[in-house]
Parts: structure tokens; C-alpha cells; sequence
């Protein structure tokens, strides 16, 4: 069993159960609360998925046993009753216990089998029976052990002892307040009585019958967890997150002006203290820069966590296709920023749905092939330069581009003379409406969930693109940054606006000439011996007419010259999303180190060649 699984579940199932008790004290004031009972019977759910997964058997009985109970609550087969309420604190009691001690390092088979006495009243709730419920115990008496009961003057050696020969009851006495005493047996065959009575150990032992031993003594007296971590409100780390970058960013201004009056001359006075200045500045950058690199590492998180999800969806879904499908997972050790991973869930799901429904071949049509009669889905993270690519893969039959494209003619979703790549036919997938199912199932044919992809995936400035050989398989490949507040970009200008490019697809700057070669009336320029588009950056934002000079060859699939006016340099910039308003080919603002407002080009926008646009005449 992978330990930090099972240290994330415990965490989580600890939240659940904490949740669980508030709930069931506010169900016992407002029994006929739908909304309370429902989230109730979620969290039972939720734990004992998680619980079933890391083989926690005596954890999932007791989940199982209370989902029924309210499983019956919810639909009226049983009353909302106190013996209910009771049954339920007592299961979650139960285990949260179990959590705890999980979390104290205990190991899973050590955990203890749920008790009977559980199980009777969770099975008489769920019956409605209401004569069974467990008195609770009564409020101890606040007076010392020695008045209530005589003392023993048994041998230390005849004492109520354990297997392990210890008696437990006497050192729990030794440590806690006398009124939380409790009353223990004597030691079978001891002498009562006895002439030479030897001094009690520790603490009176009174010769009582041994008392129960409330849930709420015991669970004062439980160990609790060691806290090695801490959970934090996303929201205060990405505050962190934003005051740290701006921190950066006021650093490098000030050093920006420091560099400009350096430039001027001062007395010796006047330069000591700009040598102080400096000094100064340079260490608050550092510091500054450390802050937001730890800050980073807070919202980092492997995409492993993420993954661990699917295995049992596709298991179950295959099932319900009658489809023979392993998953194979690899990278799951990436990480990323939390955003991200939490972003890709609907995504991811889509993906795989839509290679089980549509990219594997049915029994009887793999049956056919010379493939393997048990398909294989690959999901595979990995991280390269600032990005993070996430590819899912399967050995199906592929994607037939003409058909791809006659579909969405008939559709109406494009013209008799639009996509005519095999590239820009698997695109068309990606269009809302677009499916290749004629009758929707419960699993696909609405023409939903590869649009919910794209969205998902470009809203975190990233971009997702298909390669496809019909009766071999399909690959998905999607590239996000690593994280999403700060990227490292290039800083250009064009028509005297500020603009920065991310890096991931800078491949090199190049001179341009006056004069273009051409190719069917369009510029090209060529590069290392391959002639490659120019596209003019002011045409393309729709910016007015400037003398552009400047390329940057663009790394996407078709590669092309981005035509501008001048390079300023690269710069790490913290990122604001457009969230008023929306302008084609831009995802976001920052500030540059002098203060400038810098519009930053989307990576998706670029990686798609500027949507065809901005062609430079020769």
C-alpha cells in the first residue's frame, strides 16, 4: 500500500468524520433536514470508497452499515430517531478512532475488528426498533476512589493483571484525576485481608466489579494525531501566493530605479549610502524570491493524487461496455500546481470515456485484428521545461479523419473546405455538438465532453492536440504550466505596445529581411533551410501598420516567424487572468520590472498558429 495514499485519505476521511459528528448533532435538533441527512450519507459514502481502496475491512463494514441506515432515513423506511442519531455518533466514533490511530502510525492489519455491539445498533436502527439503544453512561461522581469503595491490600503481584501481566487499570488510575478513576476486580485467589498488607501501587484499587468506561473518557485519554502537516484554505495560500509575486515585482522595480541613479554622481556621503542601498536592495530581492519559490511549493502537488482516481472508473466502465481494458499509469510522481490538478478532473474523465467508448474496439471487433484480445489505456504525466504534459494513449482503432470531417459538414459545424489536414479533421472533435454517435448512451453521444476538454484545458493557458493512425490507436497530449501565477516569458514590442510571449514556445529570434520570398502571395522566410510562414503580431492583434524587423520562430506543430518590432528581454511575470473582458489571443496582464503594463499571448493561441491569421505580404 502506498503510504502517502493512505496518509492523504486519512486526512480527508479525518475532515469527513469531524463533519459527520456536526451533522448528526445538528440532525438531532432538525430531524426532517433532507440536505443535513444527505450530506451525512456522502460522507459515509465517501470514506468507505476511500476505505475499500486501502483494504481498511472493519472501517468499510461500518460505512457500509451506517450508508444503509441512511440510506433508509433518507427514503422514510426508517424514522429519524434518537437511537438512530445514536447509532450514527457511535459508527463515526468508531471510525474516526480508527483514523486516529492510523494516523499514530498504527498499521492496517493491527486496526481493531468492529464491535458487535456497532453492529446490533446500526442493524436495529435501520429496522426501526427503539428499545435497544446503548444508555449512556452516567455522569461520574466527583469524590475520591477511597470513599466510594474499600481499598485493596492485595500484593502488587496480586493485582487484576493483563495477558502481558501489567494491570492496565491501575496505571490508568495512576494518571488521572481521582474522579476519573475507575474500579477494578481483585486478582483471582488474593488473600482480602491480609496481616502484613503491603503499600498500594500508585493508586487505590478498589475490589469493585470493573466499571464501563464512557466513550467521551476514553476519547479524552486516546493519543492524538502527531500534526505533521496543516491544512490551509486555498484561498489564504494563493493570497500568499499573490502578495509574495508582487513582492518580486517591487523588488525589481526598485532595482530597475537604482540602476538608473547609479547613472548620476554623488558625494562620498551621498555614496556610501547608495552602496548601503544596494546592499540592501539586493538581499531584500533574494529574500523576496525565496519567499515566492517557497510559496510555489505550497500549491505544488503530484498529479498521482489525481490519477489514483481512475483505475476503478475505467474497471467499472469497461465492465459496463463489456470491453476488456487494462489502465496503465506512469509519471504520477509529477507535480503541479493544485489548481491545475483539481482543474483536470472532468477533463481527464472525458478523455478516458471517450478512448473506452469511441477508441476501443469491442470484443468482436478486436477479434478481428492481430491485437491483443485485452486493450491497453495509457495515462502518462510528465514534466518538460515549464511545462507539465499529461497524454493519454489507447491501442484502439484510431480516428478516421474524412469521416471526422463529412460528420461535421453534415452538421453544419464547418464548410465543404475547412479542415483539410488530418491534424485539423482530429480538431473537429473539440467543437461543441460534435459527435461520431448517432443515439446517445449513458456514456457518450451528446457532443459535450471533448468541448468541456478544450474549455478546461486553454482556461489554464494550456493546449491539448490529437495524433491518430487509423487501426493502431490514438494519443491525446495535453501541455500545461507547471504553475499558473508566474511564467517565464519573453518581453516584445510591436506598434509600441508591450507585449510577452511564454517561453514554452520561444524556439530562437531572428533577423528579417526587407524583402520576403513568397509563396502563393504569402511571406516566408527561410529557416535553417526550411521555409517557414511570417506573421505580423500588429496584424494579428488588429494593432496599426509598424516596421517589424524581428522574428520569433514559434515551436508548435506546423512551425512559424512571428514578425515584431523589437525583443526587451525575458522576465518571470506574475500573471493576472482577464476576467472582465476577452480579447482573442489574450489570456492575461503583468507588470515588467519598470512598471509597464504587459499583455500576455496565450500559449494555446500561439501553438495554433495565431488562428491563421496576420500573414505578411511579400
Amino acid at each position: 500500500m502506498d503510504d502517502d495514499m493512505l496518509k492523504e485519505f486519512v486526512v480527508e476521511a479525518l475532515d469527513l468524520a469531524t463533519n459527520v459528528e456536526e451533522h448528526l448533532l445538528s440532525l438531532e435538533r432538525n430531524p426532517d433536514d433532507m440536505q443535513t441527512l444527505n450530506a451525512v450519507f456522502r460522507s459515509f459514502h465517501t470514506i468507505k470508497g476511500g476505505a475499500g481502496f486501502m483494504n481498511l475491512t472493519a472501517m468499510v463494514e461500518a460505512c457500509h452499515l451506517t450508508e444503509n441506515l441512511f440510506d433508509a432515513l433518507r427514503t422514510g423506511k426508517a424514522p429519524v430517531t434518537l437511537i438512530a442519531i445514536e447509532a450514527a455518533l457511535e459508527a463515526s466514533g468508531f471510525v474516526a478512532d480508527q483514523l486516529k490511530a492510523l494516523h499514530n502510525g498504527v498499521a492496517p492489519d493491527q486496526l481493531s475488528l468492529m464491535p458487535h455491539a456497532l453492529e446490533v445498533i446500526l442493524t436495529n436502527a435501520i429496522e426501526g426498533k427503539g428499545g435497544v439503544a446503548v444508555a449512556a453512561a452516567p455522569a461520574p461522581v466527583a469524590a475520591p476512589v477511597a470513599a466510594a469503595a474499600p481499598v485493596s491490600t492485595a500484593p502488587v503481584n496480586q493485582v487484576a493483571a493483563s495477558a502481558d501481566g501489567l494491570d492496565w487499570v491501575a496505571l490508568y488510575n495512576a494518571v488521572v484525576p481521582s474522579e476519573k478513576a475507575i474500579a477494578s476486580a481483585p486478582a483471582a485467589g488474593s488473600a482480602t485481608g491480609s496481616a502484613a498488607a503491603p503499600k498500594p501501587v500508585a493508586a487505590a484499587v478498589s475490589s469493585a466489579p470493573i466499571a464501563k468506561v464512557s466513550s467521551a473518557e476514553v476519547k479524552q485519554n486516546v493519543a492524538q494525531p502527531k500534526e505533521e502537516s496543516i491544512r490551509i484554505d486555498a484561498v489564504k495560500l494563493d493570497v500568499l501566493l499573490e502578495v509574495a509575486g508582487e513582492s518580486v515585482q517591487a523588488a525589481n522595480q526598485a532595482g530597475v530605479l537604482l540602476e538608473k541613479l547609479l547613472q548620476f554622481k554623488f558625494d562620498d556621503n551621498a555614496t556610501v549610502l547608495m552602496t548601503a542601498l544596494t546592499e540592501t536592495l539586493s538581499r531584500a530581492s533574494r529574500y523576496s524570491t525565496e519567499l515566492q519559490r517557497a510559496s510555489l511549493a505550497t500549491r505544488m502537488q503530484p498529479v498521482g493524487r489525481l490519477f489514483q482516481k481512475f483505475p476503478r472508473l475505467v474497471r467499472e466502465l469497461a465492465k459496463d461496455l463489456e470491453k476488456d481494458v487494462d489502465l496503465n499509469i506512469s509519471g504520477a510522481e509529477t507535480e503541479v500546481d493544485r489548481v491545475v490538478v483539481d482543474s483536470l478532473y472532468d477533463p481527464l474523465v472525458h478523455m478516458l470515456r471517450n478512448s473506452l467508448d469511441h477508441g476501443i474496439e469491442t470484443r468482436e471487433e478486436r477479434a478481428l485484428t492481430k491485437k491483443p484480445a485485452k486493450s491497453v489505456i495509457s495515462l502518462k504525466a510528465w514534466q518538460e521545461a515549464s511545462s507539465v504534459m499529461i497524454e493519454v494513449t489507447d491501442d484502439g482503432k484510431g480516428m478516421d479523419a474524412n469521416r471526422l470531417r463529412n460528420i461535421a459538414i453534415s452538421k453544419g459545424l464547418i464548410g465543404e473546405n475547412d479542415a483539410r489536414s488530418h491534424e485539423e479533421a482530429y480538431q473537429l472533435v473539440f467543437l461543441p455538438g460534435f459527435s461520431t454517435k448517432e443515439v446517445a448512451s449513458s456514456v457518450s453521444g451528446r457532443g459535450v465532453g471533448m468541448d468541456v476538454v478544450k474549455t478546461a484545458v486553454e482556461k489554464h493557458r494550456g493546449d491539448i492536440k490529437i495524433t491518430s493512425n487509423l487501426g493502431t490507436g490514438t494519443t491525446f497530449l495535453i501541455r500545461l504550466p507547471i504553475e499558473l501565477s508566474i511564467v517565464p516569458t519573453m518581453l516584445v514590442r510591436t506598434s509600441s505596445a508591450s507585449l510577452a510571449l511564454p517561453m514554452a514556445v520561444v524556439q530562437r529570434v531572428v533577423e528579417l529581411p526587407e524583402v520576403y520570398e513568397t509563396v502563393g502571395g504569402s511571406a516566408v522566410l527561410r529557416d535553417q533551410g526550411i521555409p517557414l510562414p511570417v506573421r505580423s503580431l500588429a496584424s494579428i492583434l488588429g494593432y496599426e501598420p509598424c516596421t517589424e524587423r524581428v522574428g520569433i520562430v514559434i515551436a508548435a506543430d506546423n512551425p512559424y516567424i512571428l514578425a515584431l518590432e523589437s525583443v526587451d528581454g525575458t522576465s518571470d511575470l506574475v500573471i493576472k487572468p482577464l476576467t472582465c473582458i476577452s480579447t482573442p489571443g489574450i489570456t492575461g496582464t503583468a507588470r515588467s520590472a519598470e512598471g509597464e503594463l504587459v499583455l500576455v499571448i496565450g500559449l494555446s493561441f500561439l501553438l495554433q498558429g495565431c488562428e491563421q491569421l496576420g500573414a505578411v505580404t511579400a
